[in-house]
């Protein structure tokens, strides 16, 4: 029997790749930005923040962060606007001030965008309605897993990166 072997170059992006496959039931890598990669992301795919405070600084409530978010919530961002077609604020990333768990703003898994008729219209005919939150923020899911609640101001989304413990916590 005669073998005949290639040599292989991994480059780093395969080798993260074949770890990411690599890890066991629903754990899953998270890529985390620093403020001005995320923002450069997703200023140029044409998604625009703001803040009451006019800032970005993470420790302050009235800013609007982008550090530590997830790379999976920039590309749901910068998705969202591509699919839509449509007007994409962020009001709202990893600042303090919203509420704690492992899905939440702080910890890079959600951003706050702007509602609009053109956002609103798409996020109602493009996702599936699912129960209502407990605070009576009406939510809809996407197809790939991620939330969207229609909070009294914003809309309020989870990105879950392909997470089923994500979606999960999410949805209920």
């Amino acid at each position: 029997m005669r073998i005949n072997m290639r040599r292989a170059t991994l480059s780093a992006g395969s080798i993260a790749a074949a770890v990411v496959l690599a890890l066991p039931g629903n754990a899953f890598a998270v890529t985390k930005l620093s403020q001005s990669a995320a923002a450069s992301q997703l200023s140029a795919a044409g998604v625009t923040h703001s803040s009451s405070g006019g800032c970005t600084t993470r420790s302050n409530s009235t800013c609007t962060s982008y550090d530590q978010i997830n790379q999976a919530t920039v590309d749901g961002l910068t998705t969202l606007k591509s699919a839509s077609g449509c007007t994409i604020n962020v009001t709202g990333g990893t600042e303090v001030g919203h509420a704690s768990g492992t899905y939440s703003h702080y910890n890079g898994y959600k951003a706050d965008i702007n509602p609009n008729t053109c956002i609103t219209n798409y996020i109602h005919s493009s996702f599936t309605q699912i129960s209502t939150r407990s605070d009576g923020a009406a939510r809809w899911r996407s197809s790939a897993g991620n939330v969207y609640a229609r909070e009294s101001n914003h809309f309020d989304i989870t990105y879950c990166g392909g997470s089923a413990a994500c979606t999960n916590a999410a949805s209920a």
